[in-house]
């Protein structure tokens, strides 16, 4: 491998730059490369440790492993479905469209504003979890919105990231949720996505609450929020 990436001109470079990160063959192929090592030193553990004696034996060994992941892989492609109909309806930025709309509509104190703001993010968080992503959906709706209603674009920022992530411990359109739920799973075996989101919602409601105090107080009492 490093006779493959260091020397210059090396195969896993990028042909055009020379650089070894970025849009380069090594970190295309990272997942594989990874995959590769973990085979070569489980197979040779196993064989050192006489639990493996021929390829029969590795490749036995793999399909148990995989085996294991089979409730995952089918939660994956449940939730991929999702993601795929979310995005082929457009449901997630019609629905923050429409929220923005009623909040224009509104005439509210810009405390309550934030508040209300806060409220629309954990409910559109259930079906938009990526925060990049989201961001950028919401921020040329809702800072140019709230601007015109006296809020500042760093408090709207702000509001945003304390709404940001508690949902995402119980939405199963989360990214890791399934993973979550295989490893749940190993203690509990009846374990499914029910029973995780009850374990979570009490952590997902308080941690909600507290930082939205924290943000109401920091608007009432006028503190900046930050350069």
């Amino acid at each position: 491998m490093l006779l493959l990436l260091l020397p210059p001109g090396a195969p896993l470079r990028d042909p055009h730059t020379g650089a070894m990160l970025g849009n380069s063959p090594f970190m295309n192929s990272l997942i594989v490369t990874i995959a590769l090592v973990f085979l070569v030193c489980g197979a040779a553990y196993g064989i050192g440790a006489g639990t493996m004696q021929g390829s029969a034996d590795v490749i036995a060994a793999m399909t148990k492993a995989i085996g294991g992941l089979s409730g995952l892989i089918l939660l994956l492609l449940v939730i991929s479905q999702f993601l795929a109909y979310f995005n082929y309806t457009s449901m997630a930025t019609l629905g923050a469209v429409a929220l923005s709309d009623a909040l224009s509509h509104v005439n509210l104190d810009p405390t309550w504003l934030l508040l209300a703001f806060v409220i629309v993010t954990l409910l559109l968080d259930v079906i938009i979890t990526g925060a990049v992503a989201k961001w950028a959906l919401f921020a040329p709706l809702f800072i140019p919105l709230l601007m015109r209603l006296h809020v500042l674009p760093d408090a709207v920022l702000a509001a945003y990231r304390v709404a940001d992530s508690p949902v995402n411990a119980i939405t199963p359109l989360n990214a890791y949720f399934a993973m979550i739920v295989a490893f749940c799973q190993r203690y509990q075996d009846d374990a499914g996505v029910g029973t995780v989101i009850a374990l979570m919602l009490p952590y997902v409601v308080l941690i909600a609450a507290i930082w939205t105090i924290l943000l109401l107080a920091w608007q009432l009492l006028g503190l900046p929020w930050g350069l």
